[in-house]
């Protein structure tokens, strides 16, 4: 076992690190508050390559792995800026172009995934299906050469900031007459598709959006792969990378706050002239969260490690447990963060509370808390299917 980075890892780390430290968690609030995107650090992030450490070198990128994109998130986030975005579009629609795209998609596609230029969010989630994607009633029919997609999502992030929207939707196996799934690219300015923002309690320059399909027609070269048995692989390719950068971002997140934390009560003097961090009662606090979140960071990095060795299997086993311990650990983190600061925790000063509503929502989402632990129960521990 070597739990050392290697020293091009090390470096990626400690450029990101000092990037995001330069625009702070200030800015990160300052943009969500007024409405705004964090385009300045996106587009700094694309320019310094940091956005495609995980796209092939023949497409513009760095030639690495979730690794190398999952050290990008966790110090982004680490620095106050949490970009959900890195999740949606290097993470999920860039590994699912490069690994089942058409050779032309790829070309299309990653390069200005890889400079930040372009941006493609991911839409699977339905009202009516939540975590059951066997329910997905988006459709695709055949159309000619090319396509009608017809349907509806929910919790689509960043569609307003992106030029496509990687959909997926079913269509029918012409041997068994069955719904298999599909991936199409669409351009989120095609006809037919319509999108209306969802009100959320989060503080976050990224938004999210209800997405509506009304008959979206789409060339034949819109479907990801050479063919429909490309659906099912490649959605599946997109969905550990998503669960390891997600647990990454957490990991970032509770760091963050703990040090906040800590930099507050080795200072605040209020008994005595010793610092309030002094007392047990909020040192352990904190101090057990650190523990947490830095277990979680083992497990995050144990996955990917998995992910981009093509041990599909465990990585999605360590993916799924990554994914719950920082969720539960960031959620941990910055609670007790705010506690430590008491009330000065609750002000938007001393940037921790703006990151509860966020921290909450990853106990949810991308897979929740208790789709993990059915996960777990069935494939680790042999348990008959819950759901």
């Amino acid at each position: 076992m070597n739990f050392d980075l290697t020293p091009e890892q090390e470096q990626l780390r400690d450029a990101v690190r000092a990037l995001g430290r330069r625009y702070g968690h200030a800015y990160f609030v300052e943009k969500a508050k007024a409405g705004a995107h964090t385009t300045e650090l996106w587009h700094e992030a694309g320019r310094l390559g940091y956005l495609g450490v995980n796209i092939p070198t023949e497409y513009g990128g760095g030639g690495g792995g979730i690794t190398e994109l999952a050290i990008v998130c966790e110090e982004l986030a680490a620095a106050g800026c949490p970009l959900l975005l890195l999740v949606v579009s290097p993470a999920i629609a860039a590994t699912v172009i490069a690994k089942h795209g058409t050779e032309a998609q790829r070309k299309r596609h990653l390069p200005g995934l890889a400079d930040g230029s372009q941006k493609i969010v991911f839409a699977i989630t339905e009202p009516e299906a939540g975590s059951n994607f066997h329910r997905l009633g988006t459709v695709a029919r055949r159309d000619g050469d090319g396509w009608l997609l017809s349907g509806r999502k929910c919790y689509i992030s960043g569609v307003d900031e992106a030029g496509y929207v990687l959909v997926v939707a079913r269509t029918e196996d012409a041997t068994t007459g069955k719904l298999k799934p599909v991936l199409f690219i669409v351009p989120t300015d095609a006809p037919g598709l319509t999108c209306s923002k969802l009100d959320m309690e989060i503080v976050s320059p990224e938004n999210q959006f209800l997405l509506y399909l009304d008959d979206v027609r789409l060339p034949g070269d819109a479907l990801v792969g050479e063919s429909l048995d490309a659906g099912l692989p490649a959605l599946f390719s997109g969905l550990n990378p998503e669960r390891i950068t997600v647990a990454a971002m957490g990991a970032g997140t509770g760091r963050y706050a703990i040090e906040r934390a800590s930099a507050y009560t080795t200072t605040r003097k209020v008994w005595g002239g010793r610092s309030i961090g002094a007392h047990q009662g909020v040192a352990h606090p904190l101090a057990h969260a650190s523990v947490q979140v830095e277990l979680a960071r083992l497990m995050i990095y144990k996955a990917a490690t998995l992910y981009d060795a093509g041990r599909d299997l465990e990585a999605g086993v360590s993916g799924n447990m990554a994914k719950y311990a920082a969720g539960e650990a960031a959620a941990l983190a910055v609670d007790t963060a705010v506690q430590a600061l008491g009330g000065a925790g609750m002000t938007t000063e001393y940037g921790v509370a703006t990151l509860l509503g966020a921290v909450r929502a990853g106990r949810i989402a991308p897979v929740s808390r208790e789709m993990i632990l059915n996960f777990v129960a069935q494939h680790v521990l042999g348990q008959e299917k819950s759901y």
